[in-house]
């Protein structure tokens, strides 16, 4: 029997955390061993606690490990454990790594750079328009995207890199084949063609709050950089951030206006010595990745409205103030920069760049 089926059985013993299944991966050597060790046994001669030894008795005695197996292959997902080689190196740094990790799609490929974008659930335009951009960017120059697939800045992360044709991965606080929130089952189907569904819980697990946060600590492991978007004081994305400084990652936080709420957390951690979002490029920069420049050929006039226009939005009247230009020319010019890709009228007759 291959060694893969109890290792599958170690990562759905209830009763026990990652890092105690870890410790006893460790203790034992492997699952295919602890499968066969007695209670007696493992308290005697392994040291492990009464209380563990009994939640490995009871998860044995209703466990059919073949008929298991064939059950999770039936259902098209995948699965890879702590000893094997395809499972994500940047996870074995964790102090309490998964001890399996269910996929649909693929895993983060290990050469490949990754950013981690997290943020609030509730997000403004300007929130939802940095993370698409955010996401966008870092596709267009190779770099894959991680975050949770949650609504407001998650979804927009991984929208963006879509957009941008990169890859990008979901990380769940509930089974793989479990849509949630519903609404984002599009965009669930659309990253396992560019990426992947991943999470430590078995399949048909249902999301439950406790789940979320432990969740946070795999985005942050296959993170090469972490950026937060719009976070409240008291954001999931903190406790994603917290992960982040514990394994030693570099964290960078958009900066908002200080009377608004949906900011207050980023503006804290830059306070706190996270670095400042001063554009998405800059990211890309600092995981050591040359970027070629946007070659797309703007006329003059072109290039004075796209350069007076960020992401607040600008009305057509502001525009021309800005650049001199009469509003019919304006309205010409904001149509060749929509059709290029550069603007985008976020409400009647108001602009934002978006590249």
């Amino acid at each position: 029997m291959q060694d893969i089926v109890y290792d599958y059985w170690l990562s759905n013993i209830t009763g026990i955390g990652a890092k105690g299944k870890k410790t006893l991966y460790e203790k034992c050597k492997s699952a295919r061993e602890l499968w066969f060790l007695s209670a007696e046994e493992l308290t005697n001669y392994y040291g492990i606690i009464e209380e563990m030894a009994l939640c490995i008795s009871r998860s044995k005695a209703g466990w059919d490990l073949d008929r298991e197996w064939e059950k999770l292959q039936e259902k098209g997902i995948s699965f890879v454990s702590f000893g094997q080689e395809s499972y994500p190196k940047r996870l074995k740094r964790l102090y309490d790594p998964p001890i399996g990790l269910y996929y649909i799609g693929h895993l983060p490929k290990e050469e490949t750079k990754s950013v981690g974008i997290v943020g609030g659930r509730a997000c403004s335009a300007y929130g939802r328009d940095m993370a698409k951009r955010s996401g966008k960017c870092m596709a267009l120059n190779g770099v894959s995207v991680i975050s949770g697939m949650a609504r407001g800045i998650d979804g927009f992360g991984h929208e963006g890199a879509l957009e941008g044709g990169g890859n990008t991965y979901a990380v769940l606080g509930c089974g793989v084949n479990v849509v949630y929130p519903p609404e984002h089952a599009n965009l669930y189907e659309r990253i396992i063609r560019k990426g992947g569904i991943l999470s430590e819980y078995p399949p048909d697990t249902k999301p439950h709050p406790g789940y979320f946060p432990m969740r946070n600590r795999i985005i942050a492991g296959l993170s090469d950089l972490l950026l937060i978007i719009e976070a409240k004081e008291k954001s999931g994305s903190l406790i994603t951030a917290d992960c982040a400084l514990e394994q030693g990652k570099d964290i960078f936080a958009a900066p908002g206006r200080m009377t608004d709420p949906l900011s207050a957390g980023c503006n804290r951690l830059i306070r706190q010595g996270a670095g400042i979002l001063l554009s998405p490029e800059e990211l890309v920069s600092e995981l050591g990745i040359l970027q070629e420049k946007n070659k797309l050929p703007l006329e003059k006039s072109e290039r004075l409205v796209y350069s007076c226009l960020d992401l607040h939005p600008k009305s057509m009247e502001r525009i021309s103030e800005e650049t001199a230009l009469d509003i019919a020319s304006i309205a010409e010019i904001l149509f060749a920069l929509e059709e290029k890709g550069l603007v985008r009228e976020t409400w009647q007759n108001h602009y934002i760049s978006v590249n």
